[in-house]
């Protein structure tokens, strides 16, 4: 499925580079970069997600710029890197699982939906929503062991409501001891209100990506034919087409990557707040494990429904950060990886 040419309705035609779908990958350099990118960006985006963490799990709100300058004054910079060594050893085969997901099933699933009919813009939609569900729910195997683990290494010692009586040197003992005390179940903690919260959130958020990317350049086109003269009375028609630069062409990814992330994080703010007590807090539930129903509970004594939307501030900063660097790094990465062009002549 191509993006070289869209239209909007008026007819106006905007030339996009082509997109690169899975067949055109050479797969070791694509895994092997994509590791090292975005590991990168995991590092750049960690003190944001400890924020938002703490701030979900504490006994009492805290703004956050008071929160920040309590781990600064107590910690130090180590306290915003607290499990990160953990949570990147997971990020390179749960990246690796998920950019493998994603492309194939957006390439199989994009070349059904146009077969059946579907008109391009709503074929794109079907198959980056199919692709995003699929490559959060392949993910999820790997991320939820490794988000247990670096989630209570984040919170330990914090001024948190009921947290785990036990202390962590580490990722590996935190490993150790989660087993021994709870057994493998101990590692997917939450893991089926992780797929309730990862696999919708990944399927609206790339079938909005896509919405949102031929809004967005439907909104461009009609601005640069309105400023050149070739707007037909101020339409946007006139079936005049034009090609984007580089720039252009990321600023709009950057651009349409918040818009939907944005949106992705305020419908499943709640149930990720809830997830993560589940995997960090203990005393909550009979036999000192938690449930969901209590967990909801606790939040709505603590603060009602607002209580679920902690870590709001931090959770969006994170999501649209990482999303406009997930997705500018995610294009660039194919490009680097494409196999020679002869393998394609003909």
């Amino acid at each position: 499925m191509s993006l070289r040419a869209t239209e909007d309705d008026s007819g106006t035609e905007i030339h996009l580079p082509a997109d690169i779908d899975w067949e055109m990958l050479d797969k070791s350099k694509f895994f092997v970069l994509g590791a090292a990118l975005f590991s990168g960006v995991s590092g750049m985006l960690y003190p944001i997600v400890v924020l938002k963490t703490q701030k979900q799990v504490l006994a009492k709100d805290m703004p956050c710029v008071k929160l920040a300058v309590s781990i600064l004054r107590h910690e130090g910079c180590r306290g915003f890197y607290r499990g990160f060594g953990t949570s990147l050893m997971g990020t390179i085969p749960a990246r690796a699982l998920y950019m493998g997901a994603l492309e194939m099933t957006k390439s199989n699933v994009g070349c059904v939906t146009v077969s059946m009919g579907f008109s391009e813009a709503k074929a794109a939609a079907i198959a980056n929503a199919a692709a995003g569900l699929s490559a959060a729910m392949a993910a999820q195997l790997v991320w939820t062991p490794i988000d247990v683990v670096s989630q209570r290494l984040m919170v330990q010692g914090g001024n948190t409501a009921h947290t785990s009586a036990v202390r962590y040197n580490g990722g590996i003992d935190a490993f150790r001891k989660i087993i021994q005390t709870d057994g493998v179940r101990g590692l997917y903690r939450g893991f089926g209100i992780s797929i309730l919260t990862y696999a919708p959130s990944n399927a609206v958020w790339w079938a909005a990506y896509s919405m949102a990317h031929r809004a967005v350049w439907g909104g461009i086109s009609c601005y640069y034919l309105k400023r050149d003269g070739n707007g037909n009375g101020g339409g946007c028609g006139g079936g005049v087409g034009f090609t984007p630069d580089s720039k252009t062409v990321v600023a709009v990814q950057g651009v349409s990557a918040a818009m939907a992330s944005g949106f992705s994080a305020l419908v499943t703010m709640p149930l990720d707040t809830i997830k993560t007590r589940l995997q960090v807090l203990d005393g909550e539930g009979s036999n000192g494990k938690p449930s969901i129903g209590q967990t909801v509970k606790n939040l709505v004594k603590e603060g009602g429904l607002s209580a679920c939307y902690r870590g709001l501030g931090p959770r969006l900063a994170s999501t649209s950060m990482s999303a406009i660097t997930m997705i500018t790094t995610y294009e660039y990465l194919k490009k680097l990886s494409t196999k020679d062009q002869d393998c394609h002549a003909g």
